[in-house]
This record gives C-alpha cells, sequence and structure tokens, in this order.
C-alpha cells in the first residue's frame, strides 16, 4: 500500500478591483474636454460679419383668366365646304390666300368633271407631239424649264435649303407657260379647241360657287374658332363687368352683333405680338396701381409666364377684375380663351442672414458696423424668413442700404 499523499492547498483568485465613480467621472470629463478641445481647435470660426444684400420678395395672387386677342373672324353664308391654302397658326402677309370656300350647291363631282377635261386635253397633246417629225426647240426649252422647277420642289421636300412657296411659284409659271406655247401652237385645231372650251367653261361653273379669301393685313391665321371673337374684342374688353366676365369664363359666349344666323366662320385673322387679360380675383389684399407691371402666370397644358401691365380694375361681388396688357408673342393663347392664373407682385428689399437679427430694449434690429468699426444698432421690420436668410425694412429710411457690414450673432 502507498503512503496518503499531502493535500495541496489551492490560494483562492484575486478580487478584481473596480472603478470607483469619481474615477469613472473624471475619465467622462477628460474624454469631454478632449473633444470640446478638437472641435473648437480644428472646427472653422463662425462668420462673424455679413454683408446686406438686395432681395425680392413677392405675393402671389389666384384667380381666373379670360384672354383677349386682337383677332379679325370671317364668315360666309350658304358653306358647302372649304378648301384650306394657308397653314393652321402661321403667320401670313396681306394678300395673301387664306383658303377657298365652295357654297351650296357645288359638288365635287364638279372637280371630277374638270379633272377629266383636262385629261382629255393632255392625252390629246401628247398625240400630237408624237406626230411632230421636226424637233421644237421652243416647246423642248419650256419642257426643260417645267422639269428644272419640279426637280428643285422635290429637293426642297427632300431636306435642301429654299423657299417653298417661292419655288411652287415658279413651277407653277413654268407649266402655264408650257401650256399657253401648246394652246398657240395647235391653235388651227378644232378639236383641241373645243376640249379647251369645255375646260373653261367647267372652270366658270366652279368659280361661280367659289369664292378666294385674301387677307388685307398681315397676321397669324387659324381656322378654329370659339364664337368669343365677335362679342369680345381687343376695343371692348374693359367695358364688361366683373360678373359678366365671370360668365365668359364660364362659358357664356358675348352677343354676337355682327354675325347672322346660317353663317359659318371661315377663319380668324390675329395680330401678334400683343394680347390682354381680364383676370378675376378674390382677395382684398391686392390695391393694384395701373401702370404696374406684374409676373402673370398662365396654368394650362402648357404653363405660360409673361410680363402683364396693368390697364385698369374694377371692383363688384367680392372679386376684383384686373385688366392687363401683354407685349410677347400670341401663339401660346391662340386656342386658349380661359384658364387659372397667378398675379405675382415682386418688391425689392433689404436682405441678411437671420443670425444677423438682434434684439435690443424690445426692439428687433440688425447692428451696422461701420468704416472706424464703431457699431449702430438699426430698428428694422422682418418681412419675411426664407431659406436663412431675413428680408428687411429699415423702420427709418435711409439707414440701411445694400453693401452694409452688419454683425453676425451665434
Amino acid at each position: 500500500m502507498m503512503p496518503p499523499q499531502p493535500t495541496q492547498f489551492t490560494p483562492p483568485p484575486p478580487e478584481k478591483k473596480r472603478m470607483s465613480v469619481i474615477q469613472i467621472m473624471l475619465i467622462v470629463a477628460a474624454l469631454g474636454f478632449l473633444a470640446w478641445y478638437l472641435i473648437t481647435s480644428l472646427a472653422p470660426e463662425p462668420e462673424r460679419y455679413a454683408y446686406v444684400t438686395a432681395g425680392t420678395i413677392g405675393t402671389r395672387y389666384n384667380g381666373d383668366c379670360l384672354i383677349i386677342r386682337d383677332e379679325s373672324p370671317f364668315d360666309a353664308e350658304s358653306v358647302s365646304s372649304i378648301d384650306y391654302v394657308a397653314e393652321e397658326g402661321t403667320m401670313v402677309s396681306a394678300h395673301a390666300t387664306v383658303c377657298n370656300v365652295y357654297t351650296s350647291g357645288f359638288s365635287t363631282r364638279e372637280l371630277t368633271t374638270l379633272q377629266d377635261s383636262r385629261d382629255q386635253i393632255k392625252e390629246y397633246q401628247m398625240k400630237r407631239l408624237g406626230q411632230e417629225i421636226v424637233t421644237d426647240a421652243q416647246l423642248e426649252k419650256l419642257e426643260s424649264d417645267v422639269l428644272t422647277r419640279a426637280r428643285e420642289v422635290r429637293d426642297i421636300i427632300g431636306g435642301a435649303r429654299g423657299n417653298m412657296s417661292n419655288q411652287e411659284k415658279y413651277l407653277e409659271d413654268a407649266i402655264r407657260n408650257r401650256q399657253r406655247y401648246l394652246k398657240e401652237k395647235y391653235a388651227d385645231d378644232p378639236r383641241l379647241n373645243r376640249l379647251l372650251e369645255d375646260e373653261q367653261s367647267q372652270l366658270q361653273k366652279i368659280n361661280s360657287w367659289t369664292k378666294q379669301y385674301t387677307t388685307v393685313k398681315p397676321g397669324v391665321v387659324s381656322f378654329y374658332s370659339d364664337g368669343y371673337e365677335y362679342g369680345l374684342s381687343v376695343n371692348n374688353y374693359y367695358q364688361f363687368t366683373p360678373g359678366e366676365v365671370r360668365s365668359m369664363i364660364n362659358g357664356a359666349k358675348p352677343a354676337r352683333d355682327t354675325i347672322q344666323k346660317g353663317r359659318t366662320t371661315i377663319y380668324r385673322l390675329v395680330q401678334d405680338g400683343y394680347w390682354y387679360v381680364v383676370m378675376l380675383i378674390r382677395d382684398n389684399t391686392l390695391n393694384p396701381v395701373e401702370g404696374t407691371e406684374y409676373e402673370l402666370r398662365l396654368e394650362n397644358f402648357k404653363d405660360t409666364t409673361v410680363k402683364a401691365r396693368v390697364v385698369s380694375f374694377s371692383r363688384m361681388g367680392g372679386e376684383l377684375a384686373v385688366r392687363l396688357s401683354v407685349s410677347s408673342s400670341v401663339l401660346p393663347v391662340l386656342y386658349i380663351r380661359s384658364c387659372a392664373g397667378v398675379l405675382g407682385e415682386d418688391v425689392t428689399s433689404l436682405m441678411v442672414p437671420v443670425r444677423a437679427i438682434y434684439e435690443q430694449d424690445n426692439m428687433v434690429g440688425i447692428v451696422q458696423v461701420d468704416e472706424s468699426d464703431y457699431k449702430h444698432f438699426i430698428p428694422v421690420n422682418i418681412l419675411e424668413k426664407r431659406d436663412g436668410m431675413c428680408y428687411i425694412a429699415p423702420i427709418q429710411q435711409g439707414t440701411l442700404k445694400e453693401n452694409d457690414l452688419v454683425m453676425l450673432f451665434n
């Protein structure tokens, strides 16, 4: 047997020392001091001064707008159909052909008959030319002119530079000269003369039912009409009361004294460069002054913003009717009669950072710094605060101006 072994004594593990509350507070204070030191030493100092700048603030007034254009409508009686010559919404010159109007009694069969006559003339002339033995130099030259003009028109259609209207006229003249020569060449041919007489007779018949409309002055031509053109014009728009304007905005057309029953509007000619607006506003704070210019935004499928000048105004039934003149292209409002609008009134004021505002003796103001570093407290009225800036006006005029130096406060 083995003798008993002595038992080994294992000492208990040492207790972990914990930091006291005081030690923890000292460490936190030290870290806080370190963070403060880094921030204050590394971060840039805030600006202490700023300059007074100019700014604009504005009030916006919403309302409904009635558009008035300088437009002249043209109408006809017993209209059967219209052949449009001018292009919709384009500027035309004086004495330009706008359209041909066919009155009742006219039938498209008459045009078919005319074309048949011309086809017979062309066919017979080709037959006679095919019987020629001797080359006709004059006819070849005229034929060459027609082909040249036709090629020029085709090139413009393909993208070449040029005036299409002029080229079409040159082509028509070339065709007319060739046709005139052929009539003279075969003036003794009885069959050709008979065919030409049939063509002329049919033309006269068609012309008896046709009226050509041409312009008396330049303008923008449009074949769309809303019926307001006859009773609402630049010569009388200012005579309508706010109630009457409201009725027109709601769809009631003005009296049509210049058009008779049974007549159809053919087209209207609109003068470009200016137009008018009557705007109805339900806001008693707006006090317009004649001649004042505002910013007007017309809200429709394509917003339009223009400068508008006050012509006159009147109040009735809680609505203010402001009559405005606009000097800009009429094309954006060529087809608009009424729409919503926003009238903007911009006011110039002085502007400083919000940090420049200082209160002294229960008065709000700014501290101005002059060239000798002397500081003046100037009381101001705060008109508006926006985007970190204050729009201000000094209570005493002339005490503050643009580019003055002011103090900033934390």
